[in-house]
């Protein structure tokens, strides 16, 4: 990637350069002539109305240990539902014209499907709030991936809020581990997985769309269209396809409908986030996401009945603590602590005396010899 290509990718976010982003809409709401305030406010919105509704629908269907064999056959038929959502979108609104070559897309539709099947097959091995809490830390790879993919740079605060977010997350494990009779190490791997494959995909997003001006329901359809084919082949050469059709023509009425209303809500949600990835980049994304993941492990906890220990509350304050640096460090890149500095400070003039002191010495036994 070349010098240029990294300036047009980290362009500042605000009002004087909207129009290099195009066209910036949510589903077939044009939000273009609103200052950045009210579009990231309609984004901000949109995710946690949406994602909400999406959470419980989720933990309604994945939350049964005897989903797990067949998660992917329902993960097949929310991809297509989504493929289907984006395609009805491009019939009334314009009709999607891909920009996005097919091999970014092929990566794309490999990210999604890994985040996506990993994360509802994590649900049959741990608790929705566990699930949650690591997808919240969702903000130490996407950072990772920021820094090698798109180059960028991060403050003091924000390695702060990532060591604070890794001693949350193992401290709400370890409460899942005891509280949880569901509990099982299997999902902390597969979750963290998903957790992988979701912080690569934000970032491969946002390089795609603000290079070559893709539209939000090009990416879509596209990765999902070429999702649909991944599982396809894998649930049909597996016999998942099969076994999958069985469990749910055991209650069909209410097993797709649920599915149905899982992959609206997704969508709807997905496509405020792609907004969001597009108007702020993906890290402020994250957050925002991740602010709305905190208010799903309350719900979580009032709608379906779990054990409880107050460690989950220490931990979930360590993970929002985070959050909030996070979102410091945004408006204070450079800040950092004065004792931090006095302290550094020290450290080099310590350092630079003594490699002074070790120089002459190192003269004149030379001088000597």
């Amino acid at each position: 990637m070349n010098k240029e290509t990294v300036i047009r990718i980290d362009s500042p976010k605000n009002g004087d350069n909207r129009e290099s982003q195009g066209v910036v809409n949510i589903l077939c709401l044009d939000i273009t002539k609103y200052n950045f305030g009210l579009q990231f406010t309609l984004c901000c919105s949109f995710v946690f109305i949406f994602y909400l509704a999406y959470g419980y629908f989720l933990e309604l269907i994945f939350a049964e240990p005897e989903v797990a064999p067949v998660s992917l056959y329902i993960t097949f038929i929310q991809f297509l539902i989504t493929m289907a959502l984006s395609q009805v979108e491009s019939t009334i609104r314009s009709p999607i014209k891909r920009k996005v070559p097919l091999r970014t897309y092929a990566i794309l539709a490999a990210l999604t499907l890994g985040t996506m099947s990993l994360s509802n097959l994590a649900l049959s091995y741990l608790n929705y709030p566990t699930q949650l809490i690591f997808k919240s830390c969702k903000l130490i790879p996407v950072m990772i991936g920021s820094i090698i993919i798109l180059g960028k740079r991060y403050g003091f605060l924000d390695y702060v809020a990532a060591i604070i977010m890794c001693v949350g997350l193992t401290m709400f494990t370890l409460a899942d581990s005891k509280t949880s009779p569901n509990f099982n190490f299997i999902g902390v791997i597969v979750i963290s997985l998903a957790l992988l494959c979701d912080a690569i995909i934000g970032n491969v997003q946002e390089k795609a769309m603000k290079q070559f001006q893709a539209t939000n329901n090009e990416v879509v359809f596209y990765s999902y269209a070429i999702g649909s084919i991944y599982l396809l082949v894998i649930t049909g050469v597996s016999g998942i396809l099969k076994d999958g059709f069985i469990y749910c023509s055991e209650d069909p009425i209410t097993m797709y409908f649920n599915i149905f209303l899982l992959s609206i809500c997704g969508y709807m949600g997905l496509q405020a986030v792609l907004t969001l990835v597009r108007i702020s980049g993906a890290t402020v994304a994250v957050t925002v996401t991740t602010m709305r993941k905190a208010l799903s492990i309350v719900i979580s906890f009032l709608l379906f009945s779990k054990p409880f220990v107050f460690q989950y509350i220490w931990s979930g304050v360590l993970v929002v603590l985070a959050i909030y640096l996070n979102h410091y460090s945004k408006k204070n890149p450079k800040y950092v602590p004065k004792p931090i500095t006095k302290i550094w400070q020290y450290i080099q003039t310590f350092y630079q005396s003594e490699y002074r002191y070790l120089k002459l010495k190192s003269k004149m036994y030379t001088d000597t010899v």
